[in-house]
């Protein structure tokens, strides 16, 4: 290193010109390691410099940088804000002041080639810095060996009160910025958080530098089966449902354990709690409910939740009220029937026959609240629910995102048994969707650009429809959607086909509906049309997607 990158490296990191020494909860020593030693440096040795953290109570604690070649650079940790705007306490303001936030430790990502064993890693202080966005950004400038290599992890010692940290940046090391996504509550000094680079690896490649952070990490998260689980802590361990009942508090309060071989039932997460005196297979209750610390509502969720509580109740309340005050012949008898459900609310009399009612298992848990919160869609207009635009958004943005596709030939063809099912053509012809495409380009030519898409539930349902029409006050139909993408990238609905199968001698029916109809009884007929199609992808969702495809697997594995 020439002579004057190390005057100028020690202007930068030694300002005064008397003092060699901040004295802090920790000393930092500032000075050539050569005052250390009495001994003069041997003939043909190269003097070197060094900087040194040294601690009162443990010794040096690491070499940060020596005379080769190093640079400049930052690291940005931006922490996410309090709903109150802010949540820094006498002594938080304190630690910010004195430059004491966040101590972070930059781990290499390679081991040291020469030793065989971990390189020391940089450790320094991030002072808060600027708010901006509901973000509090805590900065710090260091020294990056030029040896030092790829970044690989990065330690985060919280000094004060417990924050929400959500991503960390290095940038102007020799690689390039380094980005490091936390979102992760860091709590109080209770341990060193261990964050990753974001770059990814299979478990054979994983950097040297890093595997025993790693397989550290990893135990944190699956704990080791003992001790009562605390409200920081992050770890997923799981048990058996052992705490429905109340053997202490109640004779009769007993309850069988749900989970292992005997009932087989879904796992929650383990608590740790003690055990009852009279049944020592059962936990003891708590208010306590312990959920993984990073798995909990965040704060604006949390407000959201409280701060509406007739809408958050009911959430809960009103399907299990449904067998109790819900008479399936009753309808709204007109559409401001179904607004007064938000400005005017929903009353829920007290049952005179107390035997059979809700309140008498739990007493006054739902309040005099006349309002409920009116959604914002609702607030812009009342009808914005049967409009075309709703419609098409709901398709991939509603409750079954997963079933639209491209259409990729045409005609549109059943592939059900025309025997059993009826002549396999769609009625949706091709001169009627390209009346509705308004002549811009024939069916051909939108398959071949792709802008054609289809919700089919055609073949999927057929074959129950005649089932679930002998149902009373029940309708079912095989449906096909198709929609156009528009030039600003938004989906436009061109045409629905309801159809049914033959029965009794009766041929198939089908129609198909279209959205550009001048007459009134058409346009009431196009919404019910699109009523029965969201009843049909909202009902896939909740029987197949739902209950098949994700609870039936997940669960046969536990």
């Amino acid at each position: 290193m020439s002579k004057s990158h190390l005057q100028q490296s020690t202007k930068s990191l030694i300002p005064w010109s008397t003092k060699p020494f901040i004295f802090s909860r920790e000393i930092l020593v500032f000075f050539p390691i050569n005052i250390l030693s009495n001994k003069k440096p041997r003939k043909n040795q190269k003097k070197n410099n060094f900087i040194v953290h040294y601690n009162a109570a443990n010794s040096t604690k690491a070499v940060l940088s020596s005379t080769k070649k190093s640079m400049g650079v930052k690291v940005v940790v931006k922490v996410q804000k309090s709903v109150g705007g802010t949540n820094l306490g006498l002594s938080r303001g304190l630690g910010d002041l004195l430059g004491k936030s966040l101590l972070l430790w930059i781990v290499a990502a390679e081991l040291d080639p020469k030793t065989g064993i971990e390189k020391p890693s940089i450790r320094i202080f991030a002072n808060r810095g600027r708010d901006m966005d509901g973000e509090t950004q805590y900065e710090a400038n260091f020294v990056f060996p030029e040896d030092f290599g790829d970044v690989g992890a990065i330690l985060v010692e919280n000094e004060h009160k417990e924050m929400y940290v959500k991503n960390i940046v290095i940038d102007g090391s020799p690689h390039g910025k380094i980005n490091i996504t936390c979102n992760s509550w860091v709590h109080t000094k209770f341990e060193r958080r261990i964050f990753f680079t974001n770059k990814s690896y299979i478990p054979s490649q994983t950097p040297s530098g890093v595997k025993r952070l790693r397989e550290r990490e990893l135990v944190t998260l699956r704990g080791d089966g003992f001790g009562e689980r605390k409200k920081y802590e992050r770890i997923y361990d799981y048990d058996v449902y052992n705490d429905i009942g109340d053997p202490d508090g109640n004779d009769n309060g007993k309850r069988p354990v749900l989970g292992g071989k005997q009932l087989p039932y879904p796992r929650r997460c383990r608590t740790g709690r003690s055990r009852s005196k009279k049944d020592p297979l059962s936990e003891l209750k708590s208010d306590f409910v312990y959920v993984p610390r990073d798995e909990e509502f965040s704060e604006v969720k949390s407000s959201t939740f409280s701060g509406n509580p007739i809408y958050s109740v009911l959430q809960a309340v009103v399907p299990a009220l449904e067998t109790i005050v819900s008479n399936p012949d009753l309808n709204f008898p007109q559409f401001p029937s179904i607004g007064s459900l938000f400005n005017v609310g929903i009353d829920v009399l007290r049952q005179e026959n107390k035997k059979n009612g809700m309140f008498n298992v739990v007493p006054r848990l739902i309040k005099a609240i006349s309002d409920t919160e009116t959604p914002q869609s609702l607030q812009r207009d009342k009808f914005s629910w049967s409009g075309d635009v709703e419609f098409a958004r709901q398709t991939l943005s509603g409750f079954n995102p997963y079933s639209i596709r491209l259409v990729t030939e045409w005609p549109l063809k059943s592939k059900l048994s025309p025997e059993m099912y009826g002549p396999p053509e769609s009625a949706m012809t091709k001169e009627l969707i390209e009346l509705e495409i308004g002549g811009s380009m024939t069916v051909e030519e939108a398959v071949q650009q792709k802008k054609l898409f289809i919700l089919d539930y055609h073949d999927l349902l057929l074959p129950y429809v005649n089932k679930v029409n002998e149902l009373k006050r029940t309708v079912l139909y095989g449906s096909r959607t198709l929609f156009f993408l528009t030039h600003e990238g938004t989906l436009r609905p061109l045409a629905i086909e309801l159809t049914r199968p033959p029965i009794d001698n009766k041929p198939q029916w089908k129609q198909a509906y279209f959205p550009s109809t001048w007459n009134a009884t058409g346009a009431w007929l196009w919404k019910l049309a699109k009523t029965h199609v969201l009843a049909h992808d909202s009902g896939y969702h909740q029987l197949a997607k739902n209950s098949l495809c994700y609870r039936a697997i997940y669960y046969s594995n536990k």
